[in-house]
């Protein structure tokens, strides 16, 4: 937009693949969940699955939204650029790979030229956060960009490999779909090989509680629904990432299943605040394929 009066009337000409789910970084998690329902093996149905993806996923929609990319890098960066390396990713070998490649070279392109400059992580439990944006950029750079893997694995131990001590407690602010302190740990779970000592420095205590969501219907708080669901992901990615007869290993597992059954319930039929976006955190955890 340059002016009074020249910005389309509708998200679909700016973003005709990404549109319809708020906004643009929910809409690619959401075509994400469509992508990794389609690959499983759960009854759904996968020919309006195919419809929808064959529509929104067409070569020359996805162009458009690769071209806004690279005329804007800082575009829902990192979040939504990440999510759209994850998809890119997780679609691989699909009908539709070959249409998100230009997208992904962008994203990709953008963290190359971005992640040198930020000094400092981002440790917030929202969109920003750092070490959430460079685990979903790892798996894309480790099958496709060499330079762009070894810049993330640079980058998290850059920024984390010395954290001890992280003050867990404090978590979570009011209105947190992600825990820092479980997004850092479980990206070194990826890229240290020592993990478990690292892991016994930096979270010597690690006892969440679920958190207590007041009002569904309230976009900001709801996220607090997301917040369950990511911990309980990333307390199951912590521990898989353990020998399994760490007693550390239990303790997690039990917290995240406290988690889990705090907020599944809440990944259909409830309020548009939620339901938007929340069953990406919900096949995170499941890990359906």
């Amino acid at each position: 937009m340059q002016g009074p009066g020249d910005h389309p009337a509708h998200p679909r000409d700016v973003h005709p693949s990404f549109h319809g789910s708020f906004d643009w970084h929910s809409c690619l998690e959401m075509h994400w969940v469509l992508v990794r329902l389609h690959q499983s093996d759960l009854d759904v149905p996968r020919g309006g699955i195919e419809a929808l993806l064959d529509e929104r996923l067409a070569p020359e929609a996805v162009a458009v939204e690769a071209a806004y990319c690279a005329e804007n890098p800082h575009h829902s960066r990192p979040y939504g650029q990440a999510w759209a390396l994850w998809l890119a990713h997780d679609a691989a070998g699909s009908r539709w790979a070959d249409a998100l490649a230009p997208l992904a070279r962008t994203a990709a392109a953008n963290f190359t030229a971005w992640l040198p400059k930020l000094t400092y992580p981002v440790r917030q439990g929202m969109h920003g956060n750092t070490a959430f944006a460079l685990s979903r950029i790892l798996p894309y750079a480790e099958a496709n960009d060499p330079a762009l893997r070894q810049l993330v694995v640079d980058t998290a131990l850059r920024m984390f490999a010395s954290d001890k001590a992280y003050p867990a407690d404090y978590e979570p602010s009011g209105f947190d779909f992600l825990s820092p302190a479980l997004c850092e740990a479980e990206l070194m779970a990826s890229v240290l090989p020592d993990f478990p000592a690292w892991l016994a420095e930096f979270l010597p205590e690690a006892a969440f509680t679920p958190a207590h969501v007041s009002d569904s219907t309230d976009g900001l708080i709801a996220h607090l629904h997301g917040l369950n669901l990511s911990r309980a992901w990333g307390l199951r990615r912590i521990a898989s990432a353990l020998p399994p007869d760490d007693a550390r290993v239990e303790p997690l597992l039990e917290s995240a299943k406290r988690h889990a059954e705090a907020a599944l319930s809440e990944v259909s039929g409830s309020d548009f605040a939620v339901e938007h976006w929340l069953a990406v955190y919900a096949l995170l955890l499941l890990d359906v394929r």
